[in-house]
């Protein structure tokens, strides 16, 4: 017979805090515009693992928190391809997706 491993919610909540400081450090320090793209993607999927959590810990019976994390992955999804589209424009105008190298205003 084997034995049930039960992990706390705080472990959860813990992964979900470190993924949106890694997420952060990613976003404010990277220079690559895609870099930037998957830390903010990061920091929406700990989100997500924070959604879930609470609905394992507030036991709500509807699962409010699968669907709003479901949701909130097509919406990324979402605005990731128009984040890549974005860049795939910029990139075509300065030649690199570089965020510092280009100014908007001056095109």
């Amino acid at each position: 017979k084997r034995e049930e491993v039960v992990i706390p919610e705080s472990h959860f909540l813990i992964l979900g805090a470190v993924l949106f400081c890694v997420g952060l450090f990613g976003a404010l320090t990277r220079r690559n515009a895609v870099g930037i793209l998957m830390s903010i993607e990061l920091m929406i999927n700990a989100a997500n693992i924070n959604f879930v959590t609470f609905n394992n810990v507030l036991g709500s019976p509807d699962g409010a928190g699968q669907i709003f994390a479901l949701f909130e992955i097509a919406l990324a999804a979402a605005a990731s391809v128009v984040g890549l589209v974005l860049v795939v424009a910029v990139y075509r105008n300065a030649k690199s997706i570089f965020v510092d190298t280009f100014n908007l205003m001056k095109w």
